[in-house]
């Protein structure tokens, strides 16, 4: 039927074989052309949002800017911690696959100004192989293994973590444009050396502290992190005016410490060559600024670079060590005597080697002699233990136990270190018979050696307790500093109490005159000697302590310095060494007027 149709068109309007061929093919191609122009109007006028916005989303990216982490620093300025400029190294596997070396020589290279060669010699691979060969030198990396960090697809992978400005700019150099590109980024370096190592501590690979003052300051030096929306072209830059959100980083505080990085760097040269001389497990030494309570220098003997993996797992001995303080606990236990009214300090006492008292605990001091006519003041000056329990008869466990905590013992600083422990003081419902004198001379409780200074600062201070600080002051990213030091204090004993329990210690200090002494310079001193428990879990180790005041006439500073099992034993001879190096450094370096010579020494004998 459509064929005799055809016909009948075909003569009707005089059309060979050939032209009904050519219009047919004609009608199969305006068909297929108005397909076309239909689907084209469907994308561009109904899908084209969509499809643009697919295109937008693919370039869209949220860059965080990542915000310094505050530095730490010493009280001259001196940068102890601080993060420093580095690259994260970001490759796109998409780009790096399809990467085609440009050889040097051709017209491309002559066209782009730049070429891909390997000691002079073509790369021989193409993809993320030749990527991997051209950067592996670079990034002191496998050239296999990057590779396969980049054969794949994607726009975003990790290559390699904190490089330094140097490498980010040897990168950019080599013509991988849209394949390699750098991310800001930071990496955290401390002072050389040993210098606080423990106590600075470190941070973890998320940039927070994980140790140390990095941890105990995390929340004041950790910065807020901002951002940028935009558009990234193929060489990872940013499109012009496409950002449409923006937010600023905001850097970390600075935080500035009481410490003095030359006086601590000497107190560890002075304790590490101390211990070392006299055979020693390890030492501790500390130096307090009497005037304000701030700690100058915290030092101890272990050699732990801040930073490092022991550092982020060990805390600072300075801090966690405790021990029995030995006979510089008669400091405190002469100031309940005293402030109690119990004696006072000229009062005089005969004193024997051994006393036994009426409950039958038996006591004796450390060295055989007589009787011998001493006064409170001179029970001070040669450490007896038996004139101790003599003279507080009639101070009650409660008196003790008081004094004791007004100066501090069994109570935290209020340093908040991390590792930090407040020693142990038991109660005086917890004492047996014989600890409640043994706390007389410093046995039956521990310390640290930052609640032993702070317990000396007691006297130095008139009696006032100063809360001790680490911090001197915090400085935001504006430059707005806050001050932390100038603690008014709290009145422990009375001033006249104090200045006799100093000039008693003053006593103390001249009986060391040649091993711990500081020529032009008073001193008040107290020396310990403690037994503890040695490693076969006897009483077989020895503390030696030693806590002075310095200058004795106008203290400014007290200096601790305790050390295990030394040579020689004895504080007095064994720490008070250490002592008189550092109280000589401090007197020079801080230009400390001598002192006046000594008129009013409290008779010690009678």
């Amino acid at each position: 039927m459509m064929g005799k149709r055809l016909k009948a068109f075909q003569q009707a309007h005089g059309l060979d074989g050939f032209a009904v061929k050519s219009l047919a093919m004609g009608l199969v191609f305006a068909v297929i052309a108005a397909a076309c122009l239909g689907q084209l109007a469907l994308v561009q006028l109904l899908e084209g949002k969509a499809t643009a916005q697919a295109a937008t989303n693919a370039r869209t990216v949220k860059v965080v800017t990542t915000a310094n982490r505050g530095r730490i620093l010493d009280a001259n300025g001196t940068v102890l911690a601080q993060s420093v400029e580095r690259y994260n190294i970001i490759g796109v596997p998409d780009a790096a696959t399809a990467f085609t070396p440009v050889a040097c020589g051709s017209k491309q290279a002559e066209t782009l100004g730049y070429c891909h060669q390997i000691d002079g010699k073509p790369v021989g691979a193409t993809g993320a192989a030749a990527v991997a060969r051209l950067l592996a030198p670079v990034l002191d990396m496998d050239a296999m293994e990057l590779g396969a960090r980049l054969n794949g697809t994607g726009q975003y992978a990790v290559i390699k973590k904190d490089v330094t400005p140097q490498v980010k700019r040897q990168i950019d150099k080599m013509g991988l444009y849209g394949i390699v590109y750098g991310e800001l980024s930071s990496e955290r370096v401390y002072a050389e050396n040993t210098l606080l190592g423990a106590l600075l501590g470190g941070v973890n690979s998320d940039g927070h502290g994980a140790a140390g003052l990095e941890q105990t300051f995390d929340k004041t030096l950790s910065g807020t992190d901002g951002y940028t929306v935009y558009q990234r072209g193929g060489g990872g830059q940013v499109i012009p005016g496409t950002v449409t959100e923006s937010k600023d980083a905001v850097d970390g505080k600075d935080v500035t410490l009481t410490i003095d990085a030359d006086v601590d760097w000497y107190v560890k040269k002075v304790l590490s060559e101390g211990v070392e001389s006299s055979n020693a497990q390890w030492g501790i030494a500390v130096v307090m600024d009497t005037q304000t309570g701030g700690i100058v220098a915290l030092e101890d003997s272990d050699q732990i670079k801040a930073g490092s993996d022991e550092a982020k797992l060990s805390v600072s001995r300075a801090v966690s060590q405790t021990f029995e303080p030995g006979s510089i606990g008669k400091v405190p236990a002469l100031a309940a005597i005293l402030q109690n009214g119990a004696h006072k300090i000229t009062d005089k006492f005969t004193v024997p080697y051994e006393y036994t008292k009426s409950n039958g605990q038996k006591f004796h001091d450390a060295v055989e002699h007589g009787n011998e006519h001493w006064t409170l003041a001179g029970i001070l000056q040669n450490s007896s233990n038996v004139g101790m329990v003599m003279a507080s008869q009639n101070v009650s466990s409660q008196q003790r136990y008081d004094m004791l905590t007004k100066f501090g013992i069994g109570q935290p600083t209020g340093l908040n270190l991390p590792g930090e422990s407040k020693g142990v003081l038991g109660t005086p419902e917890s004492w047996d018979g014989r600890t409640r004198d043994t706390v007389l001379f410093g046995q039956g409780y521990t310390v640290n050696a930052l609640q032993l200074t702070r317990a000396v600062s007691v006297i130095a201070n008139g009696g006032v307790m100063r809360q001790p600080s680490i911090v001197k002051s915090v400085t935001d990213a504006d430059g707005h500093v806050t001050g932390k030091t100038g603690d008014a204090g709290t009145r422990v004993i009375d001033e006249n109490v104090s200045n006799e329990i100093r000039n008693a210690m003053e006593s103390v200090a001249e009986e060391y005159r040649k091993t711990a002494g500081v020529n032009g310079y008073r001193v008040a001193a107290k020396t310990g000697t403690a037994e503890v428990v040695g490693a076969t879990g006897q009483l077989t180790s020895i503390i030696a302590d030693f806590s002075g005041i310095i200058p004795a006439d106008n203290p400014r500073y007290v200096v601790t310095v305790v050390m295990l099992d030394p040579d020689g034993m004895y504080g007095g001879t064994t720490s008070g060494k250490l002592f008189a190096q550092i109280g000589e450094f401090l007197m020079q370096k801080y230009e400390v007027p001598t002192s006046a010579p000594r008129t009013d020494a409290i008779p010690v004998d009678w």
